[in-house]
């Protein structure tokens, strides 16, 4: 799971969750964490919780042996991730009938800029652009998909060949799009029931 992913399986938590389970690839160690209040440190712990049922979901597995086979090798697990965001943008008023993408992204990022002084340094860094360019809802288009692997090819060895991911999903939407359907419902069935 990515950013938009994050934000909307926590989103009817406290602010302070909401916090934690976005920032929590940016804390740095345990140590790091435990200088958090209790909330962001409880966020933290449900990000993790979010990514270890994502990794140990089949839809998942067959997704990133799909990217695999494609080509995408070590980088197939982050590009899952944004994909993933990519179907949620996309399909946003599936998930949430009552308030569209657009709504969500706004509220969201109200809240992550009043509360930017209690993230980490890494994410105050991301923010600004991230708001300025509105890539929560920028995933919902393919561009705005292929802008988001081109940052990360960006940031991966030279040579990783991340943003030809754009071309393998428009080739075959249909069969990642359907592992995503598949699985997504099931991880909001988990957060909801708590059994996690």
């Amino acid at each position: 799971m990515n950013l938009l992913a994050h934000l909307f399986l926590a989103a009817h938590r406290p602010e302070d969750e909401q916090l934690g389970n976005f920032a929590a690839d940016h804390v740095g160690s345990r140590r790091a964490v435990a200088a958090y209040p209790p909330g962001f440190r409880a966020g933290v712990e449900l990000h993790h919780r979010i990514d270890s049922f994502t990794d140990q979901h089949p839809e998942v597995h067959k997704t990133k042996a799909r990217l695999r086979e494609a080509g995408f090798g070590k980088y197939a697990p982050v590009i899952a991730d944004v994909l993933y965001d990519h179907f949620l943008a996309r399909d946003f008023a599936r998930y949430s009938p009552t308030e569209s993408l657009a709504q969500f992204t706004q509220r969201m990022y109200a809240l992550l800029q009043r509360r930017a002084p209690d993230l980490p340094a890494g994410v105050q860094r991301f923010l600004p652009h991230m708001v300025s360019h509105d890539w929560l809802v920028n995933y919902a288009h393919p561009w705005g998909f292929a802008r988001a692997l081109g940052g990360l090819a960006h940031r991966a060895s030279a040579g990783s060949g991340i943003e030809a991911a754009a071309d393998e999903i428009r080739r075959h939407d249909a069969a990642y799009a359907a592992d995503f359907a598949a699985f997504f419902p099931e991880l909001v069935e988990e957060l909801r029931t708590e059994k996690f």
